[in-house]
């Protein structure tokens, strides 16, 4: 029994002295933001011993993210003899084959990880100069491929899914994860044909947060649970916010019963506070792009570098391309912001790439099946009176500007050209008769019937439809670009200018019954405005609206119609009554044909000040309007030649920065040309509208944009 028990005590003692040679040293992997200085205060060691333990990191700048430092626990120098001597690790998959990779601008080992299926260190580890330095454009990589992984594995469980939230987009949800846009498109390849907006319930998958792992946090962060009748895991993951297959692993009895029942007590994490919740309701994103610092993005994103690193604490481990940043909703004012991202002000013009040459088409109702070219009066006549051939031969001439205009700055256009007739039926035959393969942008058709056939067919290759003139569709189509503005677009336009410069003016509103819509957002936006009496429809019942006009307040009279009669005869009276006892401005927010009417008086509507939104502005002498005249012989350019000209020219320059109109339309914000603005929003799946839009004013005889603050 003695000898036994000394036997024990000699092993215990043995042990005891391994133990205790064991803890004189110990390694240290550094993580991303830390330190010489932090490293040592952790262990409670001098830098100097740290670097004399480690001959091979000269300075403290040497220390970097993954290097592995030997940490001397006594605070004894560890000499070469005494560091650990490093074992051999065979790799348990060996290469296969490799392949090359050049780097291109904005790629990340992320992305590259993610692309070819490989870990990071796989990746260093035959590309040794990823130690050293980080990834650069132009770079070539071995990229190793390895056996295909045994499906059974676990590493999917570093990846989560993640079901989108009202409100959220990809940059607020990369943001979140603290990863670039371009990995998160790396991860659900999908985004890639959606290039704006994420649909609520969408499913992404993303990579599972650090400290995600249930086992590993704390006690207290989490609650009891007891499973109600009929409980889901996907309805209790969305009510705590966590995913549920983290839900099974920390409560393994799951799997065990066959699935949640009722009664059962689960472990599950406390709920969130969601008061902060990070999405566009709340914040607003920007991307960092290369060489940028953090001097140059305070000041263009005017804020300070304090509040800058308050809302995101992972600047302290540097700046990096691809990051995404989140900014208080406040700083949108003064900066241009699409889909609640900050965008760069990009000078298209000085950004296209000669290499790429666009593929465009053009479908329009140019109706020559009508058109007798043998009889020239005939002819001439029937450009002048019918609408769409003087529509698509004026938007054709000025397109036909903008392609002399691109090819000058030596980007090649590959263009073709198709006649519709106005007829459906037409523009099956040419959908049949024509491969879409290759195709970068479609401009028209006009009319609604043909641009849905067109749409569907073209959505199926991806390729974006640009209407000319439609503002909608009773279809809803992910690839339509609606160059003109909603009225909806233009009536907020003008209503949320005047709220704005409102200051108590007596406002009267005259509309005909076809314009409920505008009657009732305008009473909106002045519950105290007065309501004209309209006579069958057609004719101001005038006692009674001479006693609504005010002496003391300027008067804001809204008309609201479509008849040029009642437009001629109501501004008549407007301006009879406008006089020194009486001041009368008169306004509408449907700006249409009758008040280019004949019969309106182009004098009386100067004397009001009238004042209309409008997607269309009045044309100056510019670069557009001089080319215009010289390639067709002096002829003064319409506002179809003009609308031609804008269009055709935005949609090529967008085309001549990335050939890839969704991408480009994207990031850029506001483009303005001659006579037509743009800035195209995604409204889910119904297609892109255009938001640009001008205030226009009639101001002795002429016809002026109006300012901010004019009126």
């Amino acid at each position: 029994m003695k000898k036994h028990i000394l036997r024990l005590g000699i092993v215990v003692f043995f042990l005891a002295s391994i133990q205790v040679s064991a803890q004189k040293y110990t390694t240290h992997a550094v993580k991303e933001g830390e330190t010489l200085q932090s490293i040592s205060q952790k262990y409670r060691v001098t830098p100097y011993t740290i670097l004399q333990s480690n001959k091979e990191i000269k300075t403290a700048a040497d220390i970097k993210a993954n290097t592995i430092l030997i940490i001397p626990l006594d605070g004894s120098v560890i000499t070469q003899e005494e560091k650990p001597k490093e074992e051999k690790v065979e790799e348990q998959d060996k290469p296969l084959s490799f392949s090359r990779h050049r780097v291109r601008k904005r790629e990340t080992l992320f992305g590259l990880t993610q692309r070819y299926k490989i870990t990071e260190e796989q990746l260093k580890r035959y590309n040794r100069q990823l130690y050293s330095e980080p990834l650069k454009k132009g770079m070539v990589l071995q990229i190793p491929k390895f056996p295909e992984p045994d499906p059974n594995d676990e590493r999917e469980l570093d990846f989560e899914t993640y079901v989108v939230q009202p409100k959220e987009t990809r940059w607020s949800i990369a943001h979140k994860y603290g990863i670039t846009v371009d990995s998160l498109v790396v991860l659900n390849p999908d985004l890639r044909s959606s290039p704006d907006h994420l649909a609520i319930g969408q499913e992404l998958k993303l990579p599972r947060p650090k400290g995600d792992s249930l086992e590993s946090q704390e006690v207290d962060l989490y609650t009891s649970f007891t499973v109600p009748p009929k409980q889901t895991l996907y309805s209790l993951g969305k009510e705590y916010g966590i995913p549920s297959d983290s839900i099974v692993k920390l409560n393994p009895e799951i799997m065990a019963a066959g699935g949640l029942k009722e009664g059962m007590v689960l472990r599950l994490p406390k709920k969130k506070d969601t008061s902060g919740e990070v999405n566009t309701e709340n914040f607003i994103f920007y991307e960092v792009k290369p060489k940028q610092n953090i001097f140059r993005l305070t000041q263009n994103l005017k804020i300070t570098r304090d509040e800058l690193f308050l809302l995101n604490p992972s600047l302290e481990n540097g700046l990096k391309a691809g990051m995404v940043l989140k900014l208080p909703k406040a700083s949108a004012e003064g900066l241009e912001v699409k889909n609640a991202l900050v965008l760069d002000k990009i000078n298209l013009i000085d950004s296209i790439n000669v290499q790429n040459r666009p593929k465009v088409l053009f479908m329009l109702p140019f109706r020559l099946d009508r058109v007798n070219f043998n009889d020239r009066k005939k002819t001439v006549s029937q450009i002048k009176t019918r609408r769409d051939i003087s529509l698509s031969a004026g938007f054709y001439s000025g397109a036909m500007v903008a392609l002399d205009s691109i090819k000058k700055m030596g980007v090649s256009v590959d263009v073709k050209t198709f006649d519709t007739e106005l007829s459906q039926a037409k523009v099956k035959e040419i959908l049949f008769r024509e491969n879409l393969q290759g195709v970068n942008a479609i401009i028209g058709p006009v009319s609604s019937d043909a641009l849905d056939e067109v749409a569907v067919q073209a959505a199926a290759k991806n390729i974006p439809v640009i209407a000319p003139i439609t503002s909608d569709s009773k279809l809803s189509h992910s690839n339509v670009y609606f160059s003109v503005p909603t009225d909806n677009v233009l009536r907020i336009k003008m209503l949320s200018y005047l709220e704005k410069n409102y200051e108590d003016q007596n406002v009267v509103i005259i509309a005909d019954s076809t314009h409920q819509a505008a009657h009732d957002s305008i009473l909106t936006k002045f519950p105290a405005a007065q309501i004209a009496k309209i006579i069958d429809n057609k004719s101001l019942h005038l006692d009674e609206f001479l006693i609504m006009l005010s002496e003391e307040k300027e008067n804001w009279v809204f008309v609201e119609t479509d008849q040029p009669n009642m437009v001629s005869s109501v501004s008549s009276i407007l301006n009879s009554t406008n006089t020194e006892e009486i001041s009368v401005r008169m306004f509408t927010t449907n700006f249409n044909s009758a008040f280019e009417n004949d019969a309106v008086s182009s004098t009386h509507l100067s004397n009001l000040r009238f004042s209309y939104p409008s997607f269309y502005r009045e044309t100056v002498s510019d670069a557009f309007t001089k080319a215009y005249r010289k390639r067709y012989r002096g002829l003064k350019a319409d506002r179809y030649a003009v609308r031609g000209f804008d269009v055709t020219f935005d949609v090529l320059l967008k085309l001549a920065h990335k050939n890839n109109f969704f991408e480009t339309s994207s990031i850029i914000g506001l483009t303005e040309y001659t006579g037509n603005s743009f800035n195209y929003f995604n409204d889910w799946s119904s297609g892109y509208y255009n938001r640009a839009c001008y205030l226009m004013e009639y101001d002795g005889l002429r016809i002026k944009e109006i300012k901010l603050d004019d009126l």
